[in-house]
Formats: C-alpha cells, structure tokens, sequence
C-alpha cells in the first residue's frame, strides 16, 4: 500500500471516500455496519456454539472504521488494526481505548500467531500485484490453527463499483482483484477458501430489493464481495 497516499488523507478520509458512496445514497458507515454483520451470520453457520472472538486483527485498518462494528457487532474483545499509514493510525487510536483496540504499523506488528480471526475490506486493491502474496502471508502468520479470514474487496465485475471507485481520489488508479485471483491467491498461500458471497447489489432508493440479497449472494455480481477462509 502507498503510504504517502494515505497519510495524504487520513485527517479527511471520509469525505474523499462519500464523493463515491453518494452515489448509492449511503454513508460508508452502513456498509461498514453491513459487512460485519453478513460476516457475523456465516461464522454462526460454521461455529454456531460460538459467543465471541477473543483477538481479531483488521488488517489495513485505515482510521479503524470498522473496528467500532467488530467490538459491538461480532463481537471482539479486542481489535488489533494494522496499517501502513501512520498518519491514519494516529487518528485511529484517537477514537478507541487501549483495552478495546491497539494500533501498529503492519512492519512493527508482531508475528505472534494469537488472532483468531482476521478482516480486510478494500485493503488489496491498493497492494502492488508482486507484493499481495506477501501480504496474505503476513496475515496466515498471525492466526492461530483453524483462523478465520474474511477477505472483503470491491468487486471489478459490477459497473457500480467501477463508477464509484473512479469518484474517489485514492481508489481511481487502484488494480482491483477478480474472485477468482482472489480465491487463487488465498488458496495458494495456506487457506482454504470456505464461501464466497456477494453483496450490496441495490441503492438506498432501491431499498425496498435489499432483502432478496441473500438469495443473490452466490452470483459473483454485487458491488462488493466476501472470501470467508480458514487457516490451513
């Protein structure tokens, strides 16, 4: 990821990130919300005996958007959030307790094998192709046996995601990754690709579709799709 570029936009993420999100009528707060919560439903259908996680990493976790929604949603007891913007980690941790979450640069960050479970939405789109092998290793080394891995990224094949992600400064030249390159480099660096969903097909002015996107998760067509994996 281009640090500089990140840094560049940490102190006004969210408004460079909603001049795309408009077009859907939606803050990135109800897709941040959204994604943990179809997170939430899969591992239940895998682990339904399961309350908590005790240790989840978000990698690439920018200004920590998502790690309010892991605490209260997943739920975690703690959030590690990992970034290559040191800029963005400062207003991270500005936003969160110490005993709720802790912020590292991904060079610093451990390779203690605690995580129990790992996140990234939209992280992979920013990495150099010669380097996302790299960073999916980074990831493996920090769960434990049988981890989880929920590998969020925007989906090339919807021309929404296309058109929205050419409105946002830091997304536009971004090299975004196909299900099936994705499902092959998790597979290839110690993961077992468990399901794959996508979602977030309709608008805010279509919300009334929103609850047949269940039925439509298995056609590889929404603005966003989810990789659930497990560790090998």
């Amino acid at each position: 990821m281009e640090e500089a570029q990140f840094d560049q936009y940490a102190s006004d993420y969210e408004s460079a990130l909603q001049q795309g999100l408009s077009v859907s009528g939606e803050s990135s707060d109800y897709f941040a919300i959204h994604r943990v919560r179809w997170l939430k439903r899969r591992l239940a259908s895998r682990e339904p005996t399961r309350q908590r996680f005790s240790q989840v990493l978000d990698f690439g976790c920018g200004t920590g958007n998502s790690v309010v929604h892991l605490l209260n949603e997943l739920p975690a007891e703690h959030v590690t959030g990992v970034d290559t913007s040191a800029q963005s980690l400062v207003q991270a941790r500005l936003r969160y307790r110490p005993e709720q979450a802790t912020f590292y640069l991904s060079s610093d960050q451990t390779k203690d094998t605690v995580m129990e479970l790992a996140y990234c939405n939209g992280v992979f789109h920013h990495i150099p192709i010669d380097q996302r092998a790299e960073a999916i290793r980074y990831i493996h080394q920090r769960l434990i046996p049988g981890g989880w891995f929920a590998f969020w990224e925007n989906n090339p094949w919807n021309p929404g995601t296309q058109y929205v992600m050419s409105r946002i400064p830091f997304d536009r030249d971004a090299i975004k990754i196909s299900i099936p390159n994705a499902k092959r480099l998790l597979s290839q660096n110690g993961f077992e690709v468990v399901s794959v969903d996508s979602c977030f097909y309709f608008p805010k002015f279509l919300s009334w579709l929103r609850s047949t996107e269940p039925m439509l998760a298995k056609l590889p067509l929404g603005a966003q799709y989810m990789i659930l994996a497990r560790k090998l």
